[in-house]
């Protein structure tokens, strides 16, 4: 039965924000703030946060710097998502991924359509796992953040959440690099 189980201990994750905005700053990112807050409210650590303007190979290299970095198992952007010309969140951070997590879209829309209706169509939110790193990609609303967060994330980054959660493969993303090392 999914639920928690309080025999389990809470793990903190090491989390990094990234909103993806020609016009947003710290003083104005409600999308990053509403992460932040939940994140924070989880027990987890936000490490990093930082905002990037609409450019492919800028959110490419922050991303891919994150998951280089030991402290941090998840990122979580925000923003750029759209059909738009300068929507590119999505094309810059699927090359990196050596995984897809397709069921993440695919529940991110369910819960999506149960708040705003066909319009959640409009959004390319995605996942998968580059170096052994969670990376999730939401749209740049803070409804869609919320939604994201409090119906898929939190559940899924509490290694108590039965029957299985994130954290608890964790130790197993990068297997397959470990034995690609020794051919």
């Amino acid at each position: 039965m999914a639920g928690l189980d309080e025999k389990r201990a809470f793990i903190p994750l090491g989390i990094a924000v990234l909103t993806v905005s020609d016009t947003r700053t710290l003083a104005d990112d409600k999308s990053g703030d509403t992460l932040a807050a939940r994140i924070a409210e989880a027990g987890h650590q936000l490490i990093d946060r930082d905002i990037v303007p609409d450019d492919r190979e800028t959110i490419t290299a922050r991303v891919r710097a994150w998951t280089e970095a030991k402290e941090i198992d998840v990122v979580i952007t925000t923003g750029g998502t759209g059909f738009t010309g300068r929507d590119v969140t999505p094309d810059a951070l699927e090359p990196l991924f050596e995984k897809r997590m397709d069921g993440f879209s695919a529940v991110f829309h369910r819960i999506s359509y149960d708040k705003i209706g066909t319009s959640t169509i409009q959004s390319r939110a995605t996942a998968g796992v580059a170096n052994a790193t969670f990376i999730f990609v939401l749209p740049g609303s803070p409804g869609a953040c919320k939604d994201a967060w409090d119906g898929i994330l939190k559940a899924q980054l509490d290694y108590r959440q039965m029957p299985c959660n994130f954290v608890e493969i964790m130790p197993r993303l990068d297997e397959h690099l470990k034995r690609d090392a020794t051919k």
